[in-house]
């Protein structure tokens, strides 16, 4: 019976070295051979999660921006994006506590021109994580972004909602001091949702835009009933696409919370957890 399978990049598919283990490739390159589906679902942007699996000789569908952008073979086949009125709302209330943001959209990854200066404060704010970074983990978080083919920055959020056909699906915001304060008064917006992919973040995407919707759309597009889909993830933004799935299963390195929600638990991603869940409930099954 085909499944479908849904895979998460940080802390799940990718180990604390930020690389896919070769005993993860090569239980998804089996559970492909057998027919099954392998998706990556991912707060990543889309052109984000090909670069990482341009490094491998896996090729899968993707769920990029929490599930807001789903992708088969370079086709867009779904797309939940922000209205430009909630847009203005996340980046006023941001712009009024300097938070340093990032805004993800059909158009690659905007960051605010201020991204350096707010990241500053931001770590001179939180000594116990200033204290735990390298001095070139210091330089690369507070170093003002240069334009890329996928990242451009911006002064003003009129300059990203005035380029032609754009659509924000994601605002990322690094956060602990106020982090509660912040998402208290975002849940006063309507029609958005708000998760988080690790202790230190905030992501805010539109109420329908979320990995379970992206897992979805997935499961539609190749005829896959939702009771034969599989989810693995680690983290709060997670949640969406495990609750929708026919099994959950969370990594050994989960957030606590999230591992109780799961339906089972599998080894750590520096254990292989993917590889081993895969072989115990796919190959296996």
């Amino acid at each position: 019976m085909k499944k479908l399978i849904a895979i998460d990049l940080d802390g799940t598919l990718l180990s604390s070295h930020i690389e896919i283990s070769k005993e993860n490739i090569q239980a998804i390159q089996k559970a492909q051979e057998q027919g099954h589906i392998v998706m990556i679902c991912s707060g990543r942007a889309p052109e984000d999660i090909k670069t990482v699996l341009k490094q491998t000789p896996l090729t899968c569908p993707l769920a990029g921006s929490n599930g807001t952008m789903v992708v088969v073979d370079n086709e867009l086949l779904s797309q939940v994006s922000l209205t430009e009125n909630n847009v203005r709302k996340v980046a006023s209330i941001l712009n009024d506590r300097k938070f340093p943001f990032k805004v993800y959209t059909n158009d690659g990854i905007y960051v605010i021109s201020s991204w350096s200066d707010r990241m500053h404060v931001f770590l001179e704010n939180n000594e116990e994580i200033r204290g735990n970074l390298s001095s070139n983990e210091y330089k690369f978080l507070t170093e003002q972004p240069k334009e890329t083919n996928l990242t451009k920055v911006f002064d003003d959020i009129e300059d990203v909602l005035a380029v032609k056909d754009i659509a924000v699906q994601k605002f990322f915001i690094p956060t602990i001091e106020g982090k509660m304060e912040l998402i208290s008064i975002l849940e006063e917006i309507e029609g958005i949702s708000i998760t988080t992919s690790g202790p230190f973040n905030v992501e805010v995407m539109d109420v329908n835009g979320n990995k379970g919707n992206g897992v979805k759309v997935m499961a539609e597009h190749f005829s896959i009933p939702i009771e034969n889909t599989i989810a693995i993830g680690d983290n709060f933004n997670d949640v969406p696409m495990m609750d929708v799935a026919g099994l959950s299963i969370a990594m050994g390195n989960a957030d606590p919370d999230v591992k109780a929600i799961a339906d089972v638990v599998t080894l750590s991603n520096n254990e292989h957890g993917v590889a081993h869940a895969i072989e115990k409930y796919v190959l296996k099954s």
